[in-house]
């Protein structure tokens, strides 16, 4: 298309014609255009921008959106993607590739992950303030595998670990549990008198705090894990997932609940 840009005519010596003046935007607006873009590419280059997933076991729940609202505060380019479930769900997305990083407190044998541990991860007994062994010194086995137990979903880590510890001490004997699907079901479950339950204590801070619940302590309790912050080993690790990890691995378990 052939038009005139520039007209040289009149008094007022060279200026641009009306086609001219919408050339002049277009550029003005390319040069905006790409500078934004240069601006966009430098921020993913250096991990300032970008999106990343982050998977966390359900028991993190209690932790992870503060987590999450601290990356925000200090990347508010980087949008983080906070997925919970148990164990198993978490496990499943790494071998699909769902997510970037995830945090859980027993790593998984496949897929291949690196593992960092981040913070100390207690799991305690509790009860009701009225329960009988509330307050008990020298809980004998025998004496805790009376009880009623109530326990995760099949599939959930703490549930696996409440197992192995019971079937440890118990060496073989029965004991009875009532199978509930999230922490909080449990707790009120606790405080009611249901009957007691091994839990995270991250995930009962403040009813430990405020005397709803108790903790009870035969031998071999509490149990000190760790939390860890793990990824694939093959996972192509963009620049935004690399500052992701480096603030949570920095941390140190800073974010976690405390009593």
């Amino acid at each position: 298309m052939q038009c005139r840009l520039v007209d040289r005519g009149g008094g007022q010596g060279a200026r641009l014609t009306a086609e001219g003046q919408a050339v002049l935007a277009a550029q003005h607006s390319i040069q905006n255009a790409l500078a934004g873009c240069l601006q966009q590419v430098r921020a993913l280059r250096s991990g300032q921008s970008g999106v990343v997933v982050l998977g966390v076991v359900s028991t993190g729940k209690y932790f992870a959106p503060g987590l999450v609202a601290m990356l925000q505060k200090h990347y508010p380019d980087i949008d983080v993607v906070l997925r919970v479930g148990n164990r198993d769900a978490i496990v499943r997305s790494l071998q699909r590739q769902s997510i970037d990083l995830a945090i859980m407190g027993r790593p998984p044998r496949s897929p291949a992950v690196m593992v960092e541990p981040i913070g100390s991860h207690p799991h305690v007994m509790i009860a009701s303030p009225e329960h009988h062994l509330a307050g008990k010194k020298n809980i004998s086995p025998e004496d805790l595998l009376a009880e009623v137990f109530i326990a995760r979903e099949d599939g959930s880590g703490t549930r696996i670990l409440m197992i192995r510890y019971l079937d440890r001490i118990g060496d073989g004997a029965t004991y009875r549990f009532i199978e509930m699907g999230t922490n909080e079901t449990i707790k009120q479950a606790v405080i009611a008198g249901l009957g007691i339950a091994m839990i995270s204590q991250h995930t009962v801070t403040e009813e430990l705090k405020s005397g709803r619940l108790v903790t009870i302590e035969p031998e071999g309790l509490p149990i000190e894990r760790k939390w860890y912050l793990l990824q694939r080993e093959d996972l192509t690790e963009t620049p935004a997932i690399a500052t992701v990890h480096q603030f949570i691995s920095e941390l140190r378990g800073s974010f976690l609940p405390t009593l």
